[in-house]
C-alpha cells in the first residue's frame, strides 16, 4: 500500500484501541513511523539529498563573473562555451572537468544571470479576449502535395478570425504578392466581409518592403498599400523572427492543425484548381468542430461574428500583375526567371502578360494567344507543342529530340499512338515527309478533341492509312459517334476502312427549308412605256 494508505490504516487502528507497539508489529514499521501517522494524516515529504559535489564547484564563481562581464561586451566579442573552457584550463588550472559539464552549467546560468541583472525579464503570456468581427490573423505555411505524380512544395494561405476561429485557406504554387492578394480576396469573399479592426501579419515581402528598426513602423510595398486601402484593412505587423510568432499564435496553430488533419496522407491531385475545390469543402466541414474547451462550434461562433464584419467594396481589385516582355527567337517570353512559349508568329514582338498566383496568360493586343500553368521552380520552361507547329512545317528535322516534344510526351499530349503512327509514316514516306504529315495531324488538335484525334490515329494505323486526311476522316467518324448525330438516309454501301469525305460532308448538311426562287419581281422590266417602244422601233 502507499504511504498515505498506511497512515490511514494506522490512524484507524489507533481509534480501535491498538497500541503503538501493536501497530508497529502489525504493519512492520518503526514506532517513529506510527507516531508520525498519528500526528498527521499526510506523510512528511522526503528530505532532499544534499547536492553532489562536483569538480566544477570551485570554478562556478569564475564562470558567473565571465557571464556578467559579457553583458556589457560587444555582441560579437562575447565568450563562447569553448572560450570559457579554454580560459579555465589556461588561466585557472582546471583539470579533470569535461567540456560537456561546463556547457551544461553555462546553458543553465546564462539566462538566470541576465534576469538577475535586469537585462532579460521572464516571458509572461496573457490570455486575450477578442471582440467579434474586429480581429484576424494571416500567414503562409509550406505544404507538400503530389501534383500529377510528382511531389511539389507549395504554399498554404490562411486567414483566421480571432473571435470565432473561422479560417479560410487557399493553396498556391508560390507565396508571392499575387498569391498573397488572391488569398485575401478569396477569404473576404468567402467570409462575406472584412474584419473591422486589425489584421495581424508577419513581415512578408509581399507586404513589407523594409522593417524600420525595432519599432512597429514598416515601409510597405505599393501594391499592398493600394490593396489595403481598397479593402480598408488596418494591418498590425508582428515583431521580426521567433519573438513575434506568439503575437499571431492562432493562425500559426491553425496552419499546423489543417496540415495534419486534411493533408495527411499527402493528397494526389491533377491541378491546383482541383485541390482548392477540396480545400473549400474542408473549410465548410470545419464549421462543425470545437476549438479546445469552447462551448460552441466554429460555425455557431461565426454566425455571431459575420454580421459585424465590414461590407465588401463594390469595385473589384486586380490582384494579378501585368508585364510587357518581348518574345525571343525561341518563341518564348521570360517571366520571373522562367520561360513560357507563345505562337511562333509573335517572335520579336512585345506582348502583354497577366501573371496570377497559379497561371500566366499572354495577350497580343486584346486577343489571348497562350495560357500556361505557372512554374514553381526558377530557370524552368513550359512549352506548348501547338505553338511551334507552323515553324516545324518549315523545319521538320527540328522536331525529333526537341524540348517541346519531350514536355508534350511527359504531359500526355503526345501519346505512344502518335509515336507509332509517326514511325510508320516515316518508314513509308521518309523522315521529312513523314514528320510533316505528323505535324498536319497535330494541327487537328486545334479544332478537335484530343481523344478523337488519338482514336483516329489508332484506326488509321490499323488500316495502314498513312496520310493526315485519313486520320482526319477517322477522327471525325469518332466525333460523330460521340455526338450521336443523325445521318440522312442514303444507299447502303459495303463497309470500308476509307470513308468518302464528300459523302460525309453532304450527309451532314441540314435540310434546305427555303422556298424556291421566283422571277416575278423581274417581269416589270418587260412592260415598257409606249414612248419607249416607238423610239425603239424608229
Amino acid at each position: 500500500m502507499s504511504k498515505v494508505d498506511l497512515f490511514a490504516a494506522i490512524r484507524r487502528d489507533s481509534h480501535a484501541g491498538l497500541s503503538v507497539r501493536a501497530m508497529a508489529g502489525k504493519y512492520k514499521v518503526s514506532r517513529r513511523t506510527v507516531r508520525a501517522a498519528l500526528q498527521s494524516a499526510w506523510p512528511q515529504p522526503r528530505k532532499p539529498m544534499p547536492p553532489r559535489a562536483s569538480k566544477l564547484d570551485e570554478f562556478k564563481q569564475i564562470i558567473d563573473e565571465i557571464l556578467r562581464a559579457d553583458l556589457d561586451a560587444p555582441r560579437k566579442q562575447r565568450h563562447t562555451v569553448t572560450r570559457i573552457y579554454d580560459r579555465l584550463i589556461a588561466e585557472h588550472g582546471m583539470r579533470g572537468v569535461s567540456y560537456s559539464v561546463v556547457r551544461r552549467y553555462v546553458a543553465d546560468r546564462k539566462p538566470k544571470i541576465r534576469v538577475e541583472a535586469g537585462r532579460g525579464p521572464v516571458n509572461v503570456f496573457f490570455p486575450q479576449t477578442h471582440r467579434p468581427g474586429e480581429e484576424a490573423e494571416v500567414d503562409f505555411g509550406e505544404v507538400t502535395i503530389n501534383l500529377r505524380g510528382e511531389p511539389v512544395t507549395c504554399m498554404l494561405f490562411a486567414l483566421r478570425l480571432s473571435f470565432s476561429g473561422k479560417a479560410v485557406h487557399r493553396i498556391f504554387a508560390s507565396g508571392g504578392s499575387e498569391a498573397f492578394l488572391e488569398g485575401h480576396v478569396h477569404a473576404f469573399t468567402t467570409l462575406g466581409g472584412v474584419p473591422a479592426g486589425k489584421i495581424r501579419y508577419d513581415n512578408l515581402r509581399a507586404a513589407v518592403a523594409q522593417v524600420l528598426g525595432f519599432s512597429r513602423q514598416r515601409v510597405e510595398t505599393a501594391r499592398w498599400t493600394a490593396f489595403r486601402s481598397h479593402f480598408a484593412i488596418d494591418p498590425f505587423y508582428c515583431q521580426p523572427g521567433l519573438q513575434g510568432a506568439h503575437e499571431k499564435g492562432g493562425v500559426e496553430g491553425q496552419i499546423g492543425w489543417f496540415r495534419r488533419n486534411h493533408l495527411v496522407p499527402v493528397p494526389e491531385v491533377d491541378s491546383f484548381e482541383q485541390l482548392n475545390t477540396w480545400v473549400d469543402v474542408w473549410d465548410t466541414a470545419d464549421n462543425d468542430r470545437r476549438i479546445g474547451s469552447r462551448a460552441h462550434t466554429v460555425g455557431e461562433m461565426f454566425a455571431i461574428e459575420q454580421p459585424r464584419l465590414s461590407a465588401l467594396p463594390d469595385e473589384l481589385f486586380e490582384t494579378g500583375t501585368w508585364l510587357g516582355p518581348r518574345v525571343d527567337r525561341y518563341s518564348q517570353v521570360t517571366v520571373r526567371m522562367n520561360r513560357y512559349s507563345v505562337p511562333v508568329r509573335l517572335v520579336g514582338r512585345q506582348v502583354r502578360v497577366h501573371l496570377s498566383a497559379s497561371e500566366l496568360v499572354v495577350y497580343d493586343g486584346r486577343a489571348e494567344v497562350a495560357r500556361h500553368e505557372r512554374l514553381m521552380a526558377r530557370n524552368s520552361s513550359r512549352l506548348d507543342l501547338d505553338h511551334y507547329l507552323e515553324a516545324l512545317l518549315r523545319k521538320p528535322g527540328a522536331l525529333p529530340g526537341s524540348t517541346v516534344l519531350e514536355q508534350a510526351r511527359a504531359a500526355g499530349k503526345f501519346t505512344p499512338v502518335h509515336d507509332a503512327w509517326w514511325e510508320a509514316v516515316r518508314k513509308a514516306h521518309g523522315d521529312s515527309a513523314g514528320t510533316r504529315a505528323l505535324i498536319e495531324v497535330l494541327l487537328l488538335h486545334r479544332h478537335m478533341p484530343h481523344e478523337h484525334v488519338v482514336a483516329g490515329l489508332a484506326a488509321a494505323l490499323r488500316a495502314g492509312a498513312l496520310t493526315a486526311d485519313a486520320v482526319a476522316l477517322q477522327a471525325r467518324k469518332f466525333a460523330e459517334n460521340d455526338d450521336h448525330s443523325q445521318l440522312v438516309d442514303r444507299p447502303r454501301r459495303p463497309a470500308s476502312n476509307v470513308v468518302s469525305l464528300t459523302e460525309r460532308r453532304l450527309a451532314q448538311l441540314p435540310a434546305d427549308t427555303r422556298p424556291l426562287p421566283s422571277v416575278t419581281a423581274y417581269d416589270q422590266l418587260l412592260r415598257l412605256p409606249p414612248r419607249t417602244a416607238e423610239r425603239n422601233r424608229s
